[in-house]
């Protein structure tokens, strides 16, 4: 008898979980694009190799005072090879940045992201405050999704970059031109 119960049990579970993994709604449909997920492995596995992220000082990048970010000893602010080394990897217009946090702001500290005029890097610039990615990012959550960056359409993924403390310091981007 104990049995016969264990059994219904265990597919009264397993038939629980499977609904609600149909039924829970997805955040952001560009995490099942697996080129977002793809480039952000990449990014951070770059950026890991280099070393652990920390804040520490500060440096003007795009004319705007901010949070000097360093993955190890290496400054990336106004340093551009991890992320274009990412970008190129993918060979397919993979944007990447590096945000750094100056209070509640993200500030783009390293970035393949052009300006909308393209007249260069939108270093400098900040993540929209009230942008989808925001509100999730703060709550230490990745986002995944559509997002307009700069004015133009971009299928991203955001994840929270934290320093040795568990601290969130700054995000990790990744997105494609729609």
């Amino acid at each position: 008898m104990f049995a016969t119960f264990y059994k219904m049990s265990v597919r009264g579970m397993l038939s629980c979980l499977i609904a609600a993994a149909i039924l829970t709604p997805i955040t952001g449909n560009a995490q099942a694009d697996s080129r977002i997920a793809s480039s952000m492995t990449s990014l951070k596995s770059m950026a890991g190799k280099v070393g652990a992220p920390k804040l520490e000082g500060r440096e003007a990048v795009g004319g705007k005072d901010a949070p000097a970010l360093y993955f190890g000893s290496t400054k990336v602010n106004n340093n551009f090879d991890i992320v274009d080394a990412a970008s190129n990897e993918d060979g397919k217009g993979m944007t990447a940045t590096f945000f750094a946090k100056s209070g509640h702001e993200y500030i783009r500290v390293s970035t393949s992201v052009p300006k909308p005029d393209g007249s260069g890097r939108a270093i400098g610039t900040v993540l929209a405050p009230a942008g989808k990615a925001i509100a999730e990012l703060e709550q230490g959550k990745s986002f995944y999704g559509e997002v307009g960056i700069l004015g133009t359409p971009y299928i991203t993924g955001y994840e929270p970059m934290r320093d040795a403390a568990g601290n969130i310091i700054g995000i990790y981007y990744v997105g494609y031109k729609k």
